[in-house]
């Protein structure tokens, strides 16, 4: 089991947090929503509570809930630039199915 940051987004997740003066790591999650089903939660982690996994990658801490966990198991974080825009991309092996906007998806 395991969540991992390409080197992209394990900087600017070390950079958010860094302007932000505190923070443990990345928290990522998943909530019911959207036309797929599940769409990803990303805040920072503050704490980590007692059940939740937590995973190192390059550096950062990367802090999962049990219950997101079986759901987004095996994913990698990017983070992309496409001109003005620039977001986090999520590579979940677990996914079967998008909606068209790319907000939700299905396992």
């Amino acid at each position: 089991m395991a969540i991992t940051l390409t080197k992209s987004a394990a900087e600017r997740v070390r950079n958010f947090i860094a302007s932000r003066g505190q923070g443990v790591g990345l928290r990522l999650g998943i909530r019911k929503t959207g036309c797929s089903g599940y769409a990803y939660v990303v805040n920072y982690a503050d704490e980590i509570a007692a059940g939740d996994r937590v995973f190192d990658s390059e550096g950062v801490k990367v802090v999962v809930d049990a219950q997101s966990l079986s759901l987004i198991d095996g994913t990698e974080i990017d983070f992309v630039r496409h001109g003005l825009s620039e977001a986090f991309r999520f590579r979940n092996p677990n996914v079967k199915g998008e909606c068209g906007c790319g907000e939700s998806f299905s396992v």
